[in-house]
């Protein structure tokens, strides 16, 4: 089974990915982490997004691994800092690059193998898994997706901003939506979820409910 679950940053789509993948004991992905395990590599090697055809050759011959808190590319382990503000920057741009996204769509898709899996991204349902047996697209208001994300970072131990904040998220959606190579947005077959009022338990109770309604 594949579960393909899209949506904005904040709009709690690897929240309730990681708990539906444990309710239906597969493995979670969160794509997002190819391209900062990328980025990772990269700032290593000091390429940068002005470079694509450097950026496309990395991501060419790197194997990344993306497996639940572990986030590896080929011998080097990137888990503790995927997350870093430079990092997240430059792994924002890289995903523009068409040769990249082609690149890692093989290896996100081979996560699928042999069970299938839960994976959360801006382009599961369109791109990696457009056959996917079940779709999601998650929605939020602007507000609640900087409260969310004001949450993921004081989890994580940093500080923010507001209006430093408000400024990136706006900036990322519209880096996502305006990109020329799979843009953020709802597969025709999605199931919509706005996610506003609703508790995580119960965005996982309703996604549990048509997967096994369907």
């Amino acid at each position: 089974m594949i579960v393909a679950i899209d949506g904005p940053a904040g709009s709690g789509k690897s929240a309730a990915g990681r708990r539906l993948a444990a309710a239906l004991n597969l493995p979670f992905v969160d794509s997002g982490l190819y391209y900062r395990a990328l980025a990772c590599a990269a700032q290593e090697r000091g390429i940068s997004a002005s470079d694509p055809a450097a950026a496309i050759e990395l991501a060419r011959n790197t194997l990344f691994v993306v497996d639940a808190e572990v986030i590896r590319g080929g011998d080097r382990d990137y888990s503790d800092g995927v997350y870093a503000a430079p990092i997240s920057a430059l792994a924002s741009h890289l995903a523009q690059i068409a040769g990249v996204r082609q690149a890692l769509l093989a290896q996100q898709r081979r996560r699928a193998l042999p069970a299938g899996v839960v994976m959360a991204g801006r382009d599961i349902g369109t791109v990696v898994f457009p056959e996917a047996e079940h779709k999601f697209f998650l929605v939020a208001s602007l507000e609640e997706r900087l409260r969310r994300r004001a949450a993921q970072l004081r989890a994580r131990g940093e500080s923010s901003d507001a209006e430093r904040l408000r400024a990136e998220v706006q900036a990322r959606d519209k880096l996502d939506t305006e990109r020329a190579v799979a843009p953020l947005r709802a597969a025709p077959d999605a199931v919509l979820v706005d996610t506003d009022q609703m508790s995580l338990e119960e965005v996982v109770h309703y996604c549990l409910a048509r997967i096994e309604s369907s």
